[in-house]
């Protein structure tokens, strides 16, 4: 008997990376700095370190170098998450960043860059 659940596709989540780089990330309504630093990437988006207030939902501007490279990619991002840095665990304040907007070619050199990079260890769940 085949389970139902095997007919089903379940879309892989993209991998997470560790990497340190610097970034600018502006909230698009006034340009204001909202993060200047990139803890995590992915093929989907970043994890970035907050400097001011930031809310769900608002649309920020994004420019960071890639990983091995001299070249300066540009996107456009929503914000997806904001972890306030208060659960065991929890390296700190950090704001995750889906990007919804990014050149194709960019997109393909940080997909071939990902490879080099450590993954991210798994983030603990918590259940309430």
């Amino acid at each position: 008997m085949r389970s139902r659940i095997s007919n089903r596709y379940v879309p892989r989540r993209p991998s997470r990376h560790t990497v340190r780089l610097s970034c600018q990330v502006v909230r698009e309504r006034d340009f204001k700095l909202v993060a200047d630093e990139m803890i995590e990437i992915s093929d989907g988006g970043l994890l970035v370190v907050p400097q001011s207030r930031i809310l769900t939902g608002e649309t920020v501007l994004l420019s960071f170098m890639a990983p091995f490279t001299r070249r300066f990619i540009d996107a456009e991002a929503v914000v997806a998450r904001v972890l306030h840095g208060r659960r065991l665990g929890d390296a700190g304040p950090s704001v995750g960043l889906c990007i919804t907007e990014m050149d194709e070619a960019d997109e393909a050199l940080i997909r071939s860059q990902l490879a080099y990079l450590p993954a991210a260890p798994p983030r603990r769940r918590y259940v309430s």
